[in-house]
């Protein structure tokens, strides 16, 4: 009531945060009422008259035969210390590998006990739904299998279900250094004993460094129907803490095509010689029954890993060179700081002093920071890893991710989500030439408005809230600590949470020169 939002634009998660561990999905009716001020500067009272309503239909995004899901990845957040508490813990002291998600993990304020399947269906969201979707469809039907590709593999529950299923499934599993140890066995070669216990069929390979991919491909009677793909890695960080995606076509053009993909990798043991397979050599191109999607699979030779990338510069170069008001880029990637050049990288390292454009990006490892600044019309670019945070009154403490791997996962750029060329470029693939010349991976381009939207609006959610993190990230080693006061409402005071008597805050954004005007005009108009 009196303290608004302050913005053109707001991101909305449903069930977020006092729903229950689930999203609520339905029929949202969003009513927006202005309040105005009297001629002496003094609040009026709300006129119901005014108000405007619309009804918003919520649900998990679907377009033709794709399904997109996305993990939370909000574990620096007040919603998730609320639910979990600061201490909460990831998964269960000791390495049990098949551990009981169903054993009590902590305990909060705002929840008592909850077990660990409950964080997992919170942290998890929609992608965790897909994946055990998928797994649940198979295990329901004794007339479909299911092949796997898997880089970190230590979900319990899919290692369950995948171990339940025996011979109607195929693993390819990577065994790079960091998944294989002879002398001290990773959870994935544990997996692998478990797995070669029974009738289930298991090949370990790495395409020259690593088999990338995190793919499910369900096929039926020997023929491919449907396939999911995406970021998330079948691991409990991958699942749980980090943001990822995931992408499932119900579809049997594409899935057949990552059935191809599989049985070249399954007979080559996942080998650097695939590049030398005919599918890594062209991109698949697929419309009508799914948006338009082009899949390029990994590893490539040199010429192919340059063209590939190319042609993901190229698209971000012309959105700089068209300009105008609904001009964008918007990306989360996990790595953008390297030893070894990568073009893409350089680009997206950059792009924030294209002031041409609105450009919206997040990476764990930029090269730099690029906070927003009033009066400046550069983009920003934040990290995931922001380092301990000094949270302001009336903000409460919030967990500080260390030692659990990324906090972004992702692998998604945006351009011109709301112009005429839209595209999203998703998958697997880190972005990287070394990474399209050495490992499994899969890379798509996506040419479709509404899906370009759903990964602009994650994009949107991550940045938002980590460019409020990043600056209030003490810097190592330093002794600034919050003040504590009192009272909510002295909070509130203090941190100016309340209703100003003039319209200063508008200014920005009718600013030529502030990012925040790109932002009224992408997003408002």
């Amino acid at each position: 009531m009196n303290s608004p939002i302050r913005k053109f634009r707001w991101l909305h998660v449903p069930g977020q945060d006092h729903q229950g561990l689930d999203p609520k999905f339905g029929k949202y009716t969003y009513v927006v009422t202005p309040r105005y001020f009297d001629g002496d500067r003094h609040l009026k009272p709300f006129d119901p008259d005014l108000s405007v309503s619309v009804d918003v239909q919520l649900g998990p995004f679907s377009s033709k035969k794709l399904k997109v899901g996305f993990t939370r990845g909000f574990v620096q957040s007040q919603a998730f210390a609320r639910h979990f508490g600061l201490d909460a813990k990831i998964r269960p002291s000791g390495d049990t590998l098949l551990f009981d998600t169903s054993a009590v993990a902590g305990s909060s304020g705002e929840r008592g006990e909850y077990t660990f399947a409950d964080e997992y269906r919170w942290s998890g969201y929609t992608a965790r739904q897909r994946i055990f979707e998928i797994l649940e469809e198979v295990n329901n039907d004794a007339t479909k299998t299911l092949d796997v590709f898997a880089y970190d593999l230590n979900e319990p529950d899919v290692m369950k279900a995948l171990i339940a299923l025996g011979g109607r499934v195929r693993v390819i599993l990577d065994n790079a250094a960091l998944h294989h140890n002879l002398k001290d066995p990773t959870p994935e070669d544990r997996f692998e004993a478990e797995f070669a216990a029974g009738p289930g069929s298991i090949k370990r390979g790495k395409f020259g460094r690593y088999a990338h991919h995190k793919v499910f491909i369900v096929s039926k009677d020997g023929v491919a129907s449907k396939v999911l793909t995406g970021s998330t890695n079948l691991s409990v960080t991958g699942v749980y803490v980090n943001a990822n995606h995931v992408l499932v076509f119900d579809d049997a053009d594409v899935a057949g095509v990552y059935r191809q993909v599989f049985g070249e990798a399954w007979r080559t043991k996942a080998s650097s010689s695939f590049k030398r397979f005919g599918v890594a050599n062209k991109a698949s191109e697929f419309e009508g029954n799914v948006p338009k999607t082009s899949i390029t699979f990994a590893p490539h030779t040199l010429p192919e890993a340059e063209k590939v990338l190319g042609e993901v510069i190229a698209r971000i170069k012309k959105e700089v060179a068209d300009g105008g008001k609904r001009a964008s880029v918007l990306f989360a990637v996990m790595e953008l700081d390297s030893k070894t050049p990568n073009p893409v990288y350089e680009v997206l390292n950059t792009i924030h002093a294209e002031k041409s454009i609105f450009s919206f990006g997040i990476s764990d490892n930029p090269k730099g920071v690029s906070l927003y600044k009033i009066g400046s019309g550069e983009g920003v670019l934040v990290t995931g890893k922001p380092g301990k945070k000094n949270l302001p009154p009336p903000f409460e403490a919030i967990r500080y991710v260390s030692g659990v791997g990324h906090q972004v996962h992702h692998k998604f750029v945006v351009c011109g989500f709301r112009g005429d060329d839209p595209v999203v470029f998703c998958g697997s693939s880190n972005l990287a030439l070394g990474g399209e010349q050495n490992n499994g991976d899969n890379l798509l381009a996506i040419r479709d408005g509404e899906v370009a939207t759903v990964f602009a609006i994650e994009a949107l959610g991550l940045i938002d809230h980590f460019n409020f993190l990043n600056g209030l990230a003490t810097p190592a080693g330093s002794a600034k600590a919050a003040t504590q006061i009192a009272s909510k409402r002295e909070a509130a005071v203090e941190a100016e949470w309340f209703l100003s008597t003039s319209d200063a805050w508008v200014t920005k954004y009718f600013d030529e020169q502030d990012l925040h005007c790109k932002d009224r005009r992408l997003f408002a108009l």
